[in-house]
């Protein structure tokens, strides 16, 4: 096609119609490697176009010069000389042979253009056969690539770039990734890594193979989302990450009041590519796209910790659409975390259970509502059988949601159910490993299992060396088992990552004067003196306390975090630093009111 016109564009579109009309296959990709093949052919190059030019977004031209001599026709058997072309007004014996010829007799051709006329051909058919081998070379690779691939079982999505070119659109395509994760964690053979995790390389120039072995997945799925006026262009590709290797890619082009279905046609499709069954689509409810869009803008605030930007969306999309059942379990998180991040549950909690109902009403089919209910119940309710139930009916829905293993894991070791709780710890942590790398180790902290935790958190600490709480976990732990030398040493590590030059400082005067009870009856405090200004929870003050070993401040505290209902007294039998108060009466009547098995 390049040689039928040179010098001229041939377009993509061209190219596209002609050679893979009846044809589905990644045409960007073929494309690309047709033209590399022929460039490898001719010795040419990307950056020194001597044959091919490159017309970026629009096509390709030929603009190689070729010249044929009489060496040329000598070295191919001829040896006539190059004849001149004649004058058409001459006049002479040249004019007079011409005229004297039959007028229908076609005029005799020169050597030379005889030459030319067949090394264009030629070329041509040599062009044309290198075409067709490699289009076959290509299709055979891929169809042995295609037989050969086993089926993906593990996917990580990246996040989606962001092409529209103006950073405030981030929202939109971070909240299509995670509508893309959600839709696609819906397929239960397939196993598919949670939002922060994935959200862990935004903005990373992506390499597949690490990508991959960091999350433990055999397939990447990334792409791209550019929003322009009232139109969404998405482009997506799904990697095979052991070989690199492409196993399929889409576009798609879409009104922004269609964008909300996406993510569900894109699962499907994904799905079928590698070879997992699907069950079939559920129906698709009509968004409104602005009550869509401030949904997006919601959850974006929400996962950057901006409470009050985030209700103020979710508020704006129920005011749009008030049947939204995602719009109001995003609300009932908001005002749950809201609650527990302040400690002040009577302002929020009946707001965060209306809500989760609301969402439950509207949509009983959301795995998001499921978890909104349960984290109510857990926190505001202390009803730990009811957010059970509704965790396994999360679970049950998306097998895959991280966020509600690790919850659950909560319910299970509150109601004492400890091999439970340590299975849906690892599944959270597998599901994604980067939103609590400490979550293990945490847990066997709880449980008293202090030299598995300081194994634990060593490994994660070994992997994430800059992350505050696992190192604040690993003080902890070596200080339950009375390494305090060693608690010290994380303690201020720990301060200096959280930029609290201050405190750590502080701190190892304190262990220089007197050693671990110095360091612990210095935050103590230091607790007490903040409180005295601004606010502080009882149930933090008396975990500064029960450090320092005072029995009765350390109950007074835990009474007034009983009588506020602070919501993470359900979690109290399972901290340590509460453990030399199991004995005494009062701590044993906090216990019965707030409906839990005391532990040995």
């Amino acid at each position: 096609m390049l040689m039928e016109r040179p010098g001229e564009l041939v377009t993509r579109e061209e190219l596209r119609a002609k050679l893979w009309s009846d044809t589905f296959v990644d045409f960007d990709h073929s494309l690309n490697s047709a033209v590399q093949r022929l460039r490898e052919s001719l010795s040419d190059t990307a950056d020194k176009e001597k044959w091919i030019e490159t017309v970026p977004r629009r096509g390709y031209r030929f603009v190689g010069e070729v010249q044929w001599t009489a060496r040329w026709a000598e070295s191919n058997g001829s040896t006539a000389a190059p004849a001149k072309a004649a004058s058409p007004n001459a006049v002479g014996p040249a004019s007079e042979d011409v005229l004297g010829k039959d007028p229908l007799e076609k005029p005799a051709v020169s050597q030379p253009e005889k030459l030319r006329r067949f090394g264009w051909r030629a070329i041509a058919a040599v062009l044309v056969f290198l075409l067709v081998a490699g289009g076959i070379a290509e299709f055979l690779h891929r169809e042995t690539v295609a037989r050969r691939v086993p089926t993906i079982r593990s996917l990580a999505v990246l996040p989606l770039a962001n092409l529209s070119g103006d950073p405030s659109q981030d929202y939109f395509a971070d909240g299509l990734t995670d509508e893309l994760i959600t839709a696609l964690a819906k397929n239960r053979n397939l196993r598919v890594v949670s939002r922060t995790s994935a959200m862990q390389y935004k903005g990373v120039q992506p390499n597949v193979g690490d990508i991959a072995r960091e999350l433990g997945v055999d397939g990447i799925l990334e792409g791209s989302v550019e929003r322009s006026g009232g139109r969404v262009h998405m482009t997506v590709q799904l990697i095979y990450a052991p070989t690199d290797s492409h196993v399929w890619a889409e576009s798609y082009e879409r009104d922004l009041n269609q964008a909300y279905s996406l993510p569900e046609e894109l699962s499907q499709t994904v799905a079928k590519e590698v070879k997992m069954a699907t069950s079939p689509a559920p129906p698709q409810r009509y968004i409104n796209p602005e009550a869509h869009d401030a949904y997006l803008q919601g959850r974006f605030f929400w996962f950057n910790f901006k409470n009050t930007q985030a209700l103020s969306y979710f508020e704006k999309a129920i005011q749009l659409q008030p049947d939204y059942a995602a719009a109001w379990s995003g609300l009932s998180d908001t005002y749950a975390i809201a609650g527990m991040s302040d400690r002040l549950p009577q302002q929020v909690s009946s707001k965060a259970l209306d809500a989760a109902r609301k969402a439950l009403e509207l949509d009983d089919s959301l795995p998001e509502a499921h978890n909104s209910m349960a984290a109510c119940y857990m926190f505001y309710g202390w009803d730990l059988p009811r957010a059970d139930a509704e965790l396994r009916r999360a679970i049950a829905l998306n097998p895959d949601y991280a966020e509600a293993h690790h919850l659950r894991r909560k319910v299970l070791m509150a109601m004492n159910r400890l091999e439970e709780a340590e299975a849906e710890e690892k599944r959270a942590v597998e599901l994604d490993p980067f939103a609590r790398p400490y979550g293990l180790g945490g847990f066997y902290t709880d449980t008293r299992q202090y030299d598995a935790a300081i194994k634990e958190l060593r490994i994660r600490h070994a992997a994430r060396p800059t992350d505050v709480y696992i190192v604040g976990y690993l003080s902890k732990a070596y200080w339950l088992k009375g390494m305090y030398e060693e608690s010290e040493q994380e303690l201020e590590e720990a301060l200096q990552l959280d930029h609290d030059l201050e405190a750590r400082s502080a701190a190892h005067k304190a262990w220089m004067r007197g050693g671990e009870k110095a360091v612990k009856l210095r935050a103590a405090e230091r607790i007490k003196a903040r409180a005295r200004n601004s606010y502080v929870s009882e149930l933090d003050l008396a975990a500064a306390i029960a450090y320092t070993g005072d029995k009765d401040q350390a109950l007074k505290h835990l009474e007034a975090a009983y009588r506020n209902r602070d919501p993470y007294m359900i979690e109290l039998q399972y901290e340590p630093v509460f453990d030399f108060l199991h004995s005494d009466s009062r701590y044993q009547a906090l216990v019965k009111n707030i409906g839990l098995q005391l532990l040995p």
